[in-house]
């Protein structure tokens, strides 16, 4: 059951709108979810009037706080809401069993409609259509009750649409049956075309239920993404409590609430490590497949999993503040919000059906006063009207863009990009252009060993690094443990000169790591072969720490940000698709210059000031061009806003993810490509499904109408039509559902 198209979510659109307070209003078809905008006095139970006046009933997801958003699941008295899992497999089981009702029925009522092709013709057909009709009369009452609920809802705030259509049609071949049954003077005035169209009436309501309920469950694989999300986390946890350990519902968990993981458990809330240590499995969140090294003060996430030791932790985010939570929010809400293409559906579809009912009415009079010969006028005229009003069911319409939308933002987070609104989604495979930061985007955002010169090196630089917090030093030391290189001597008579080098008694061995100046200036000599590697080494852009023991130079190691491993391969990808790669930075232009060569970008800027970033966005756009913006760090944040489409590496800060409308969840730069071309197909999907619903409706309503029946004698039948419109559903959920298989292509 639920909203039946496209013109009741716009009728709830509409009828919310007309609450004083109520800024906004979106309700979406497909995922039978809506959002209201509004003062903060407005209260739940105000919207739910409001519904409950327009036909439907509204079940808010949480309560609505003092706050101006209010999420709600719109529906008819009988439907149910696809937030409530119960209520959903409810709904899907009903339409199940009533279409097995109609489908019995039908059966029988087709054999009972043509005796002598079943061997009752020496039955009594008054006898028959009263079988008929008693066979018919549940099918109708029952199977199609919802049709007629949603009807009266419509009628009574002055609205036409879906049911309004099936009411119509089913219930003038009912009608005129049950006259002709009941009235047999009536059936011989009208002559011999005069018959009964029960088998019209239980056929077209069992099509229209076996079409639902295939979209009912169409809908519900179109949201396993969100099941999927839910399904990661923790139902119990053990708390400690006064030296003991209880277990207790995750939804019991308090903010402060000391909790304790066993190896091989999940991780049930977002927290701070206060005791043991272990390793955990954070894949689902970073796209990380090693597990990762957690200590005392190190942060875990809820529903990641703990892979060795045991340890405890203090509960800082419960609920729907943890980090899976708030994915799965953004989500839903995503999947639940309108990209500007759906707007122009659900505008045709909500003057649709009117217009629908007056073709209905103008084909029907048209025949009855101008009937094929030797055809009964009022019959031909009646099969003309329902015909034309089944077929136009703007089912398909309403469908196309919402379902796709759903699929492919949902496969987007099983591909750890979270799209937080579907215009963003819509917007993304339009960009001309695309503006990359560079450190923690482009690059690891973090110092690594590059290359290694002279013997003994690394391990005298680490030997003496071994106690310093410094970021070169911290690249020297992951470097040496990489290698497996043994610290077992301490630095004596440590002293660092802060910008220049460091200098320490190594077993009474005088150590310096530092740049060529603070070398220079101690007296080392650096021989010319040497200086020339070092040149090579900082045309790349590279910082050199170097090595000298008791006043001899022996060698060094080279630092740089590292690229991020597939950025290259993801620059030529977006090349390839006739997008331009640009490279805003604020380090210097040498810098630049390395790393733009190095993944392939001919368009490159440096020293640019977080201002400055944003304000080259703005060329660009005066340009004509379309801009996304790929950063992660606060000093993003104005560019990601600027941009067209603002894409955030989910490694960066909370700012720069909150000003960005795409998170890479897994801070993979491959992803940009992969959320690109997701847009892209997800559009083409929506192109597709939008262009067989407008030539289902072009075609089918001319020949519904008998426009060619003069010259051709076609003449679609209402159950052909009911189960044309019930395809044409089928067709558009199924063609999106296409998208689950959705891949990146190189």
């Amino acid at each position: 059951m639920g909203m039946d198209c496209a013109a009741c979510s716009t009728r709830i659109e509409k009828v919310l709108k007309r609450v004083p307070g109520v800024t906004d209003a979106v309700v979406n078809y497909a995922s039978e979810k809506g959002t209201v905008t509004s003062a903060a006095d407005v209260s739940n139970d105000v919207l739910a009037t409001a519904v409950k006046k327009a036909g439907y009933t509204a079940l808010f997801a949480e309560p609505a706080p003092a706050a101006a958003m209010h999420h709600l699941a719109a529906h008819h008295d009988m439907s149910v809401h696809d937030h409530v899992k119960m209520l959903k497999a409810e709904e899907v089981h009903l339409l199940k069993r009533k279409f097995f009702f109609g489908a019995v029925v039908s059966v029988l009522v087709i054999i009972g409609s043509f005796p002598n092709a079943f061997g009752l013709g020496d039955v009594s057909m008054r006898l028959l259509n009263a079988m008929l009709f008693v066979l018919v009369t549940p099918v109708l009452v029952w199977a199609g009750g919802q049709f007629f609920r949603g009807a009266w809802a419509g009628a009574r705030t002055f609205s036409a649409n879906m049911d309004t259509l099936i009411v119509l049609g089913t219930s003038a071949a009912y009608g005129l049956s049950a006259l002709v049954t009941f009235f047999p003077a009536f059936a011989e005035s009208a002559g011999r075309e005069a018959g009964t169209y029960y088998d019209a009436t239980a056929v077209i309501i069992t099509l229209v239920i076996l079409g639902k309920w295939l979209e009912a469950r169409a809908k519900g694989q179109a949201n396993e993404a969100v099941r999927k999300l839910a399904g990661l986390a923790a139902k119990t946890a053990h708390l400690v409590r006064d030296g003991q350990t209880i277990d207790v519902p995750v939804d019991q968990i308090k903010v402060g609430d000391v909790l304790r993981v066993k190896p091989g458990e999940k991780i049930p809330v977002d927290g701070v490590i206060v005791e043991g240590q272990s390793a955990v499995d954070e894949s689902m969140i970073t796209g990380e497949s090693l597990p990762v090294e957690k200590v005392m003060g190190d942060r875990v996430v809820g529903a990641t999993i703990n892979k060795s030791g045991t340890f405890a932790f203090r509960a800082e985010k419960i609920g729907s503040e943890t980090a899976l939570a708030q994915i799965i929010k953004l989500v839903e809400e995503a999947q639940g919000s309108k990209a500007p293409i759906q707007r122009l559906a659900d505008q045709i579809s909500g003057v649709f059906v009117p217009i629908v009912m007056a073709i209905a009415l103008a084909a029907a009079l048209v025949w009855f006063f101008n009937p094929p010969a030797g055809v009964a006028a009022l019959n031909f005229a009646l099969i003309i009207a329902v015909t034309v009003l089944i077929i136009a069911c703007p089912c398909a319409l309403g469908l196309a863009t919402p379902t796709a939308i759903m699929v492919g933002v949902g496969r987007g987070a099983e591909h750890g990009i979270l799209i937080k609104d579907a215009a963003s989604l819509e917007s993304l495979g339009k960009v001309d252009v695309i503006v990359f930061d560079k450190t923690g985007t482009l690059t690891r955002g973090q110092p690594e060993v590059m290359s290694i010169d002279g013997a003994d090196t690394l391990r005298l630089a680490a030997l003496v690094e071994q106690h310093s917090e410094h970021p070169l030093a911290q690249a020297v030391l992951d470097r040496a443990k990489a290698d497996g290189v043994v610290l077992d001597q301490e630095p004596k008579e440590f002293h660092a000169e802060v910008g220049r080098g460091v200098r320490a008694s190594i077993v009474g061995q005088n150590v310096l790591v530092g740049n060529a100046s603070f070398l220079r200036e101690s007296g080392v000599e650096i021989e010319d072969s040497a200086k020339e590697k070092i040149k090579a080494e900082e045309s790349q852009a590279r910082t050199l720490l170097l090595v000298a023991v008791d006043g001899q130079y022996r060698g060094f190691l080279s630092v740089a940000d590292a690229l991020r491993p597939g950025a290259a391969e993801a620059i030529a990808q977006l090349k390839r698709s006739h997008v331009t790669p640009v490279l805003l930075t604020g380090d210097n232009t040498l810098t630049a210059e390395v790393i733009a060569k190095h993944v392939g970008i001919e368009q490159f800027v440096g020293r640019v000031r977080p201002e400055d970033k944003a304000a080259k966005i703005k060329e660009l756009q005066a340009q004509g061009k379309r801009v996304a913006m790929v950063g992660d760090g606060i000093n993003d944040a104005p560019a990601l806003a600027q941009a067209d489409i603002g894409v955030a590496m989910s490694s960066g800060t909370d700012v720069a993810m909150a000003s960005a409308q795409v998170v890479l969840l897994k801070g993979d730069i491959t992803k940009v490509v992969a959320a690109y071309q997701l847009s892209r197909s997800t559009m083409a999907n929506i192109r597709q499904n939008l262009f067989w619903a407008f030539i289902y409706n072009i075609i089918g309503l001319p020949v519904a109408a008998g426009a060619f029946y003069s010259a051709t004698g076609v003449l679609l039948s209402p159950m052909i039509a009911s189960g044309a419109m019930a395809f044409s559903s089928l067709f558009v959920v199924m063609n999106s559902l296409r998208l689950k298989r959705f891949q990146v292509t190189r």
